[in-house]
């Protein structure tokens, strides 16, 4: 029996689109519950400074 989770983080991957993400997702069989984004900072000169955005979207199994 290879049971699925029923909610999973898909998070967009450094070089793939958002649309390419949600595409994943839905061909997993899941379908678009959440959205949440995080900022990733780097140490510049004692300062942190973000360097990018990690986006998630929570993906609820489809039965």
């Amino acid at each position: 029996m290879n049971a699925k989770k029923k909610t999973v983080w898909f998070e967009v991957e450094e070089e793939e689109t958002i649309n390419d993400c949600l595409q994943r997702l839905s061909a997993a069989g899941y379908s678009v519950a959440g959205r949440k984004e995080e900022p990733v900072f780097q140490e510049v000169d004692g300062e942190y400074v973000p360097i990018r955005q990690i986006i998630k979207f929570k993906g609820i199994l489809i039965e």
